[in-house]
């Protein structure tokens, strides 16, 4: 597959690994420009095997992705709809589009991440941010609306009820250790230490088979707003998926000729056999 020709970013891939690069002069806007590209890396990714793993970043040294252009804010009706009516917005069509990848999602913050940048990081899948650097706010309620990119949805699911309305209500600042306190982010990281530590991650899940990566993703994901019967029943059906498409039944075979299952050493040492064993095909 073909990742170039974008407006607002730059896309390089490293074997199974695509590198997203926000790069939209001044501030990284997050405006219909951004979302046509956004939509379109996303089309292709759903048809692309080759990638595993999509690293999003930011080539502006303050800003990750910033808040949503206010000119396509202030051109909507301000007449009510009901809810029969009401259609979703194509803010929300394309981050949710994201979310859906096949492929693992990653969000490297070294900057602001307000409004609807924020709300961006939340659509993927997992979110490191630099210390000193990141700062992430949803001012939405101070301009009169809500977060209307999942902000509301995704934050609610992210880190209960209680946090994501003190988050939407305060309309404030809060930098990334509070984002790892409050559990938007799963990690702040030093500055000098979040671009490694992203690689290596990225890097690691680029091992595993696509298939795999994407039926662990349907199965957590199908578990946030389902009941626990039906949650249980989406994990068997992914892991039947899963089955026919990968390696597995190779190497589980290969771990019980080879006596693995039943040595203290591999118990001790899983995380050298789990990756060692990614050569069995």
């Amino acid at each position: 597959m073909v990742y170039e020709n974008y407006t607002t970013f730059k896309a390089k891939q490293n074997q199974a690994v695509l590198t997203v690069t926000f790069d939209f002069a001044p501030v990284n806007i997050q405006g219909i420009p951004m979302l046509d590209d956004l939509n379109r890396l996303s089309e292709t990714l759903e048809n692309d095997k080759s990638v595993k793993v999509v690293v999003f970043q930011s080539a502006h040294p303050e800003i990750f992705v910033a808040h949503a252009d206010t000119n396509f804010l202030k051109d909507m009706s301000t007449q009510a709809v009901s809810r029969e009516e009401v259609e979703l917005l194509y803010l929300q069509k394309v981050l949710q589009r994201v979310s859906a990848l096949p492929q693992a999602t990653i969000a490297k913050v070294e900057g602001f991440a307000r409004g609807g940048g924020h709300e961006f990081m939340l659509a993927c899948d997992m979110r490191f941010a630099a210390r000193g650097k990141a700062k992430f706010m949803q001012m939405e309620v101070g301009m009169g609306i809500l977060p209307c990119g999942g902000g509301a949805s995704r934050m609610a699911r992210q880190v209960g009820l209680g946090r994501a309305l003190e988050i939407i209500l305060s309309a404030r600042d809060f930098d990334a250790d509070q984002a790892q306190a409050y559990g938007t982010i799963n990690q702040a990281l030093d500055a000098d230490k979040i671009g490694p530590y992203v690689e290596e991650l990225a890097n690691r899940i680029s091992q595993f088979p696509a298939e795999s990566i994407e039926a662990c993703k349907r199965a957590v994901y199908a578990s946030i707003d389902t009941p626990i019967e039906d949650a249980l029943k989406e994990e068997a059906y992914w892991l039947y998926q899963s089955m026919s498409k990968t390696p597995a039944q190779k190497r589980f075979q290969y771990a019980d000729d080879n006596g693995a299952q039943n040595s203290m050493d591999n118990q001790r040492n899983w995380d050298q056999l789990v990756m060692g064993i990614q050569d069995v095909k």
